[in-house]
């Protein structure tokens, strides 16, 4: 089984601007399709190490009761309107590391933005727990169609 998943779309954007929104916790809560990010505290990300929080209500997916929690996103990679990526640290012991990110290709008529959802190197007490993973392609997927139009209608 893949412990990677990633969907691509083209979107009539610059990159810059579509990094603009995905480095900024504002903008990932604004284009959050699963439900769960509510809002956040914290600066937009400008390197990696950065640290922003991101209020979650667990509720949206209906599959585990947490409620309403707060999570860190920390990240992971950062090189300016090409790739962003983050882990999660919240209230789970030891912290799972599964990666969040996107890359994105200038190309005619904007740019190719690929979103990924990578557990390949969670810690072995979420391997074994069989619960990954928690986000579907199809939401990935919305979450691209979110963040095209937010930034083609700017």
């Amino acid at each position: 089984m893949t412990e990677r998943m990633q969907v691509e779309r083209m979107i009539a954007a610059d990159p810059s601007t579509i990094f603009a929104v995905l480095a900024d916790p504002k903008g990932q809560v604004a284009i959050d399709s699963s439900g769960m990010l509510q809002s956040s505290t914290g600066e937009p990300a400008a390197a990696v190490g950065d640290t922003f929080v991101i209020h979650m209500d667990r509720e949206a997916l209906n599959d585990c009761p947490l409620g309403k929690y707060d999570v860190t996103v920390s990240i992971t990679k950062f090189d300016k309107d090409r790739e962003i990526a983050w882990t999660i640290f919240g209230q789970l012991e030891p912290p799972i590391g599964h990666i969040y990110g996107y890359t994105l290709e200038p190309a005619d008529g904007g740019t190719l933005v690929t979103s990924y959802y990578d557990w390949s190197s969670i810690h072995p007490q979420w391997k074994e727990a069989n619960i990954f993973p928690i986000m579907s392609e199809l939401a990935l997927r919305a979450t691209l169609g979110i963040l095209a139009r937010t930034v083609e209608s700017a």
